[in-house]
């Protein structure tokens, strides 16, 4: 097979789908000795994101994300010979009849559409259409899964659930050589911290884990400061305001968008890594902090409670009194820690991007039979 997959998105956001495309293609790389592959990337994205011997790539013009994407993009993709084309970013091209592939990440824009912006409402309302249209649909968890069939109609057995993984970089190691590193990067950490990683943005649910913060500090009398590692998105002037407001300027930091190879260090030095989102179609930051052997507190809200099993603690994403108790519940009790290290990393195992791959590849003869 001759296998389009479409990478543009990796140029304007070097964040969750695109990661999620980069390294699926890299683990299909090692293990793929059949098919050959065209990378459909941006035109501005001049290195090959994938290298391999069976790895080309194709330069497109269609606008990502823009309203006359689906005309170029239905043109661009006709010429290029493809026997199947995979969209990782939800919509296939929808004006030609190439056997397609999708992957969905999650529904969030149709179950909290007050967390989107129009711009995003507007392509990912295009959502029902790429699944009529798709030959065969990836949901990354049964959670989403079960979402794209109640919400969209679709048919479960044209449904396969290949979960993501965290990469291989992203493991236990000394704190020293975590703390060296990061040193030499410019971060200047405090020695315990609670850690939470992801967009600033409405989704995330920040304003509960900050007055859950709040709470922590003045009833538990707990003093570690809370690291938000991540670039600012929708609405983040909100959380801002929010600090500000509570007067915690100098307990609540601000890193910005951290390089995701000094996220593993980042990791391993947290005292606890803390997710309170409202929603996840799989939940990588959790994975990725127990593949690095920090302990979780995620919410139990979408697909989080079928990633971390019984390796985190869960609370309801929005019980400010719940939240601030497992938080110093994770930080008062040593034993706990090691314990919650312990089952994070062996929970972490269960997944792998070669079994992805394996499953994804699958997928792709299903789609072309």
């Amino acid at each position: 097979m001759r296998i389009g997959v479409d990478v543009r998105l990796f140029y304007h956001q070097m964040a969750g789908i695109g990661w999620y495309t980069v390294r699926l293609l890299a683990a299909l790389a090692n293990i793929d000795k059949e098919n050959s592959y065209v990378l459909l990337q941006h035109r501005k994205q001049a290195e090959q994101l994938v290298k391999g011997p069976r790895f080309s790539k194709a330069t497109l013009f269609a606008p990502t994300h823009h309203r006359f994407e689906q005309w170029i993009l239905g043109l661009e993709t006709r010429r290029l010979g493809l026997d199947l084309i995979h969209s990782p970013d939800f919509i296939p091209p929808l004006r030609n009849s190439i056997p397609a592939v999708i992957t969905i990440h999650d529904l969030a824009f149709l179950l909290y559409p007050q967390f989107i912006t129009a711009d995003s409402a507007r392509y990912y309302g295009q959502v029902e259409e790429a699944v009529k249209r798709a030959s065969r649909i990836i949901a990354v968890s049964q959670s989403t899964k079960r979402d794209i069939i109640q919400l969209l109609g679709a048919p479960k057995n044209k449904i396969d659930v290949i979960y993501e993984a965290a990469a291989p970089d992203f493991r236990p190691f000394p704190k020293d050589k975590a703390r060296v590193l990061l040193k030499n990067a410019s971060f200047d950490l405090p020695e315990h911290f609670i850690l939470f990683v992801g967009t600033i943005e409405p989704r995330k649910n920040l304003t509960t884990l900050i007055h859950a913060y709040n709470l922590l500090r003045d009833r538990y009398k707990h003093d570690l400061p809370l690291l938000l590692a991540g670039a600012s998105g929708w609405l983040a002037d909100d959380v801002h305001q929010l600090v500000e407001d509570l007067g915690m300027e100098k307990c609540i930091h601000f890193l910005g968008r951290v390089p995701e190879g000094h996220l593993p260090a980042l990791y391993n030095l947290a005292t606890a890594l803390a997710h309170p989102a409202h929603y996840e179609g799989f939940g990588l930051t959790p994975l990725e902090a127990m593949a690095c052997g920090a302990p979780v507190v995620c919410s139990d809200a979408g697909s989080l409670p079928e990633v971390v099993g019984d390796a985190a603690l869960m609370v309801p994403p929005e019980d400010v009194e719940a939240w601030a108790a497992a938080l110093h519940r994770v930080i008062a009790d040593d034993d706990l820690r090691r314990k919650m290290s312990r089952r994070g990393l062996a929970r972490a195992k269960m997944f792998s991007w070669e079994k992805a791959a394996r499953e994804t590849l699958e997928t792709y003869r299903k789609a072309v039979d």
